[in-house]
């Protein structure tokens, strides 16, 4: 293993332990030599990775104290770091009432509970349990959102998510998982979405695809773009780790087709196995420093504050198949979706368009 990629693999260890709590204000870091011995590497190794720590504002170094974790963690402003931190406060709350019995279910209630009371919104309580609409696909904050405030719009359903990936969605659907999904995959040789795709997994059934909204789709990158990216051939340059989204969501499958057109070969991309579920998996990745650069949406890079370089406009539809379209809940969230008040739930959020958002085609 190289030193150059093992001084970021202690940077990056030593951060989340920062991060998680695991390293508290003030403590020491390990001696130079010491942590030579514990990763076989060389002095410059490790003090280069105590650099970039103490760049981003982790720790500080004096003579005769070593270095230590700072005593107040830099999460002022509207920074990655910021929003990073605010991530892992809520995976430890997250952890403790997992541990304690409750499902993920009851700890997005309970989150959304309190963030009612604090918004002094009264909620009436259902009277009978929530009946459920199952929705398997791509990762969406559209969707996201809708899972949260699902109850206002359906009163007495839920909306269960399961962010499987494009093509899960459409195994789901096959599988009678699920009574609608969500897609955004990109057929090189039509140039479409979705369409082919339903034809060659869900044949001989008719399938309503339904416009959810048409998203920005680019690189994620640190803010100010200290690396000098500017586009996927930068991917293969030596010295950048990108990470990737997992094998079937639609991210992938255009970027492997944008890859073979550039002649670029996948092993050569560092950190192209590096795989994660979600757009915001994927920002969190570099907002922490794990990573330099991946594939991803304009919105999920704004929400940890960073920038986007835009690669390509698509569209994300939804798969509902003909006999679930007479369902209660499906024929509400249609109509959410054409109203004005679903349209601008959709525009807030940046690098959506809601123009054809709602319009609907039949395939099969």
């Amino acid at each position: 293993m190289s030193d150059d990629f093992l001084y970021r693999q202690i940077a990056d260890m030593i951060r989340r332990e920062i991060m998680s709590g695991e390293r508290k204000p003030g403590s020491r870091l390990p001696p130079v030599r010491a942590m030579t011995k514990r990763w076989g590497c060389t002095l410059g190794t490790v003090q280069r990775a105590y650099h970039e720590l103490a760049q981003q504002g982790l720790v500080t170094s004096r003579a005769g104290q070593g270095t230590r974790v700072v005593e107040r963690l830099p999460i002022q402003g509207d920074t990655p770091l910021r929003r990073a931190g605010l991530v892992h406060r809520a995976e430890t709350f997250l952890l403790e009432v997992l541990t304690a019995g409750y499902s993920p279910s009851e700890a997005e209630d309970a989150v959304r509970q309190a963030l009612d009371r604090w918004r002094t919104v009264a909620q009436t309580p259902l009277t009978q349990a929530a009946q459920k609409l199952h929705f398997a696909g791509s990762h969406d904050l559209v969707m996201a959102w809708l899972a949260s405030h699902f109850g206002e719009i359906v009163p007495g359903y839920e909306l269960d998510l399961s962010f499987s990936g494009s093509l899960g969605g459409l195994m789901a659907l096959a599988q009678g998982r699920a009574e609608l999904a969500g897609s955004h995959l990109w057929d090189e040789e039509s140039d479409t979405y979705n369409l082919p795709f339903i034809r060659r997994l869900l044949p001989g059934r008719r399938m309503a695809v339904v416009t959810l909204a048409h998203r920005s789709l680019g690189l994620i990158i640190r803010p100010g773009n200290p690396h000098s990216i500017t586009g996927l051939a930068d991917l293969a340059r030596p010295g950048l780790r990108f990470v990737n989204r997992q094998a079937g969501s639609g991210t992938r499958v255009w970027l492997d087709a944008q890859l073979q057109r550039a002649k670029i070969v996948p092993r050569s991309v560092a950190g192209y196995g590096d795989e994660m579920l979600t757009h915001s998996e994927v920002a969190r990745a570099i907002a922490e420093g794990q990573a330099d650069v991946g594939l991803g949406l304009e919105s999920a890079a704004h929400l940890y504050g960073l920038d986007h370089i835009p690669m390509t406009r698509e569209r994300y539809d939804l798969i509902i198949p003909e006999e679930n379209m007479a369902l209660p809940a499906v024929e509400s969230l249609l109509a959410w979706l054409s109203s004005a008040k679903g349209r601008q739930v959709i525009m807030s959020l940046e690098g959506y368009q809601a123009g054809e958002t709602g319009s609907f085609q039949w395939v099969g």
